[in-house]
């Protein structure tokens, strides 16, 4: 069975809304950031729906090319093109009585959301090349990365099969917003992979767990996993240490612009410019003092905010009291 961990308080009420309308026949849209467990969340939908015993099929709408997707989703009849030697089924009929889950829907062709919004609508899929419909009866479940409404603005997705598909929305929150949940989601990881690679690794030490506090996770938990695993293998004691923690730093602005849009604050950027006799130590000072003033002096949000730990942090200060700078 698929088990989400979290202990905050928004993911456990979506988990439980999520069982709910799993017993419905209801056509579900998750919305999320990448790495935030969208298809988790689709199994976890499957598993408590009546159809748990029925097929569950998955179809990344971004990994497939646009003049091969339409195949995959309704299938094609011999000759139906070139290279058609035999027929094939697609992926509703694969799923008839299950489960369809359509990742990253936001990603197909506008004349091929057409086809499907019929499909939804009819029950019924009409193979490439084929004399008469056939009928199906399948629960679709779709994912996207990215906002449908405003996709919708935009004229890349048609209004008709958004509100088709938005029958039940579960918007999955970032790590960022949830950042309780990092340390326990880190030590399912540990485990995990310590057993993956007969390793024995216990845990990790404090200011490794005070590194990953201190990240805001842009990758969310694909990017945490990622981490995680790369520091049990490198890992050369039963304890992770800091060092193991490899971290991308990324774009400080972006950074900062991310931390603060977490916590529903708008930043304003500054521009940086380079000044004659001013050294890199001197942009990283004003940098660091501007995130520590923004912050009112919490050390955690400003350490957070920067993507550093807090030792990290508490060291700069302290070599800036030496020069004489009152922090």
């Amino acid at each position: 069975m698929t088990e989400i961990i979290t202990a905050d308080r928004k993911m456990l009420e979506l988990i439980q809304l999520a069982k709910t309308v799993a017993q419905s026949k209801a056509t579900v849209l998750i919305q999320g950031e990448s790495g935030t467990g969208k298809e988790l969340l689709a199994n976890l939908i499957f598993e408590n729906s009546t159809r748990s015993t029925k097929p569950f099929v998955a179809l990344n709408c971004a990994a497939i090319p646009e003049n091969l997707l339409e195949s995959e989703l309704f299938g094609y009849e011999r000759g139906a093109f070139t290279g058609a030697v035999s027929s094939k089924a697609g992926k509703f009929e694969f799923a008839n009585g299950g489960t369809l889950l359509l990742d990253e829907i936001s990603e197909m062709d506008i004349r091929l959301q057409a086809k499907l919004l019929r499909v939804l609508q009819e029950g019924e899929v009409d193979r490439l090349g084929g004399r008469r419909p056939i009928g199906i009866d399948v629960r679709i479940i779709a994912t996207t990365n990215r906002n449908l409404a405003e996709c919708v603005k935009a004229g890349s997705f048609r209004e008709d099969l958004f509100y088709r598909l938005n029958v039940v929305n579960l918007t999955i929150p970032p790590l960022r917003e949830r950042m309780g949940d990092v340390h326990r989601v880190s030590e399912y990881f540990l485990n995990h992979y310590s057993q993956k690679n007969s390793k024995t690794v216990l845990g990790f030490s404090t200011e490794a767990i005070q590194l990953l506090d201190s990240h805001v996770w842009p990758g969310n938990l694909r990017e945490l996993e990622n981490v995680v695993e790369r520091a049990v293998i490198t890992a050369q004691g039963t304890q992770i240490l800091d060092k193991d923690i490899c971290i991308e730093r990324g774009n400080l602005s972006a950074t900062l612009e991310l931390s603060g849009s977490a916590s529903g604050v708008e930043l304003t950027k500054h521009d940086r410019n380079w000044a004659p006799g001013q050294t890199l130590n001197d942009i990283e000072r004003s940098v660091i003092l501007e995130a520590l003033q923004y912050h009112r002096g919490n050390r955690t949000h400003t350490a957070r905010a920067l993507g550093i730990s807090i030792r990290t942090l508490r060291n700069k200060l302290a070599d800036y009291r030496r020069i004489g700078i009152h922090v």
